[in-house]
C-alpha cells in the first residue's frame, strides 16, 4: 500500500525554546520596524505559523530552518515568553543540510529580501559540499547570472574551478618579438 504524503504542518509539536537553536546560514535580515511589527502581530494574534526545524538526534535539539525572527520575539519579549510558557510551535522536516539550506532560502525569498554577503556565503557553502550551479538554480530559484554575481562577491577562485573560460586572447610568443 502506497503511503500518502502528509505535509509537516499537520504534525506541529510544542517545543521548549531552550531546545531550539538558530541555523548558521540564514541570510535573512529584518529591520527594527518590521521586528516591532512582528512582535505586535504575535502579541495580538499569537503564533499563527510554526517554526520550521530539523531535529538533530546527536544534539537533541531543534535547528531552525525557517522562523528565526518568530523565535527571536520569544527570546526578546518576556511577555510573549510567559504567555506561551516558553514553548514554540514547531513543524519538523527531516532533510540533509543542503536541502535545509535550500528550504531556508525558498521560505525567505518567498517573503522578502536577503543580505547579499550572507547569500554569497551560502552559495559558497553549497558549492563546497558539491552542489552544482544547476542544483543551486533549481533549489534556490536563482538564475545563472545571479549565482555568478554571488560567487564573484566571495572572490574565491574555488567557486569557479569548473567554469570553462573562452579564449578571448592569446598571449604573444616572446620568440616572435625577436
Amino acid at each position: 500500500m502506497k503511503k500518502t504524503y502528509q505535509s509537516p504542518v499537520y504534525n506541529v509539536i510544542s517545543v521548549p525554546i531552550e531546545k531550539i537553536t538558530p541555523n548558521s546560514y540564514n541570510p535573512n535580515a529584518v529591520a527594527p520596524p518590521e521586528m516591532k511589527l512582528l512582535y505586535e502581530s504575535i502579541k495580538e494574534d499569537g503564533y499563527t505559523m510554526p517554526i520550521v526545524c530539523y531535529y538533530s538526534k546527536e544534539e537533541d535539539n531543534y535547528i531552525i530552518v525557517d522562523g528565526f525572527h518568530r523565535y527571536r520575539i520569544m527570546l526578546d519579549y518576556e511577555d510573549i515568553y510567559e504567555r506561551e510558557h516558553g514553548m514554540l510551535p514547531v513543524s519538523v522536516i527531516d532533510k540533509p543540510i543542503d536541502h535545509r539550506m535550500a528550504s531556508t532560502i525558498r521560505h525567505n525569498r518567498a517573503r522578502g529580501s536577503h543580505s547579499v554577503d550572507l547569500m554569497s556565503n551560502i552559495i559558497q557553502e553549497l558549492h563546497e559540499i558539491g552542489r552544482s550551479d544547476a542544483w543551486i538554480s533549481k533549489h534556490l530559484g536563482m538564475d545563472r547570472d545571479e549565482i555568478l554575481r554571488l560567487k564573484q562577491i566571495t572572490g574565491l577562485a574555488a567557486l569557479f574551478k569548473d567554469v570553462n573560460f573562452g579564449n578571448a586572447w592569446q598571449p604573444e610568443n616572446e620568440e616572435d618579438d625577436l
